[in-house]
């Protein structure tokens, strides 16, 4: 049955940096939660689109030819395959929305590849 998701309720329930938390699922796309502070990896996504959308604070999302800013209220769109590496200077909580099976890394592995598809 459907039911109201709190998304400051889940984004309570976890403390991790870049670490995506699934709450909502849709026609084979997830909606996942995330805390970002910090430098990730360059990376890119073959098979999916990726949006961030910043529900608290702003992040820096760096393109191999331009940064972007992106602030509380707003979100952009990653078109798959395009290289991209999001960096906060501060904790910003994004609602990112992928398909199901979607590593948070991609092909560039790493430590902070995350558990794929955490339900919360």
């Amino acid at each position: 049955m459907p039911e109201v998701i709190n998304l400051r309720d889940k984004l309570s329930q976890f403390s991790e940096q870049w670490t995506p938390k699934v709450v909502a699922a849709l026609n084979g796309n997830l909606f996942k939660l995330a805390k970002l502070e910090g430098d990730f990896v360059w990376h890119h996504h073959e098979d999916t689109d990726e949006l961030f959308l910043v529900i608290q604070g702003e992040f820096e999302m760096q393109l191999r030819d331009r940064n972007v800013r992106v602030r509380e209220g707003e979100m952009i769109v990653i078109p798959k395959g395009v290289e991209h590496r999001p960096r906060a200077e501060h904790e910003c909580h994004v609602l990112l929305a992928e398909l199901a099976g979607t590593v948070n890394t991609g092909e560039a592995g790493g430590e902070l590849t995350a558990p794929v598809d955490q339900w919360i």
